[in-house]
């Protein structure tokens, strides 16, 4: 039997500490070991569009919806029940009236006001169209709120602009979501972001789903097809050459198709000429 004296436990103690010693050392020494970071989620791509870019762009859309006259930004329009505001015409319903198209307007005021615009004070307090009917509205046209409203349409053509490009953003995830295939749906979105890259592309699709909306509504369609943006996408070759020309074509395509599936005592072909006449606007410099 060894007998392990207090010297030796010393002994031991002594040298398991420097073992101990060494390899806190050693562990000093060695550089840290570092955790690559997580790859960043892909960052979306967002629609830029200069001061001076929104100011032509809005000039151009109030061309096409009121003929570019400050009393056609207050309209109600015959057989409608809503009023139609701004640069866009957006959609203002009066309260206790509901309709197959979608309201716009309190979203651009809700906008106006993030952006810090000061909007009257009636307008900071209602939700719904304060003029019940379309012939209150025109015996409304000489009125203070009337006046404040054209006013403030007028100061605020570039942010209208913004409004519609973010509504243009919001619509492209919309859009590819109710596409039943991965092929038809990165057709769209290729589409979509070969438009944005034109010069003139952003404008032709602002003002197209300003006109005639997204598509992706069930009450928007006749005989089962609609005439919105995605029916513009669907209709084109997803490789075409010239995008903006292909676009402006099928563009034409689905208004045509409307018409033809329109119930005839709506009279609607009345209002294609001036629609094809929009749509070369596409085609043409942004100046």
């Amino acid at each position: 039997m060894t007998l392990i004296t207090h010297k030796h436990t010393d002994l031991i103690t002594y040298f398991l500490l420097l073992l101990a010693l060494f390899a806190l050392t050693a562990c000093t020494n060695e550089p840290p070991i570092v955790e690559p970071p997580p790859p960043e989620p892909p960052k979306p791509e967002y629609i830029q569009v200069a001061q001076r870019d929104a100011q032509i762009i809005g000039q151009k859309i109030w061309l096409n919806e009121g003929s570019g006259k400050v009393e056609n930004l207050t309209a109600w329009n015959k057989n409608e029940e809503f009023a139609s505001l701004g640069i866009g015409h957006f959609i203002w319903y009066p309260a206790g009236k509901e309709g197959p198209y979608q309201e716009q307007f309190p979203a651009l005021l809700d906008f106006l006001q993030e952006q810090k615009v000061n909007l009257p004070t009636w307008l900071q307090q209602t939700r719904d169209c304060p003029w019940p009917s379309r012939d209150a509205f025109l015996a409304a046209q000489t009125g203070m709120e009337m006046t404040q409203l054209r006013s403030l349409m007028v100061q605020t053509i570039p942010l209208q602009v913004q409004f519609i490009i973010r509504r243009l953003e919001q619509a492209l995830p919309t859009m590819l979501s109710v596409l039943p295939g991965e092929t038809q749906r990165e057709n769209v979105k290729n589409i979509f972001y070969r438009i944005v890259k034109k010069p003139n592309g952003v404008y032709a699709m602002l003002d197209y789903i300003n006109f005639k909306g997204e598509g992706t509504k069930a009450t928007e369609r006749y005989n089962g097809q609609g005439w919105g943006l995605l029916q513009v996408f669907e209709n084109m070759q997803p490789n075409a050459v010239d995008v903006m020309l292909e676009f402006t074509r099928s563009a034409e395509f689905v208004l045509t198709r409307r018409i033809d599936n329109s119930p005839p005592e709506r009279q609607e072909s009345r209002w294609l000429p001036g629609w094809k006449n929009r749509l070369q606007t596409y085609l043409q410099e942004l100046s």
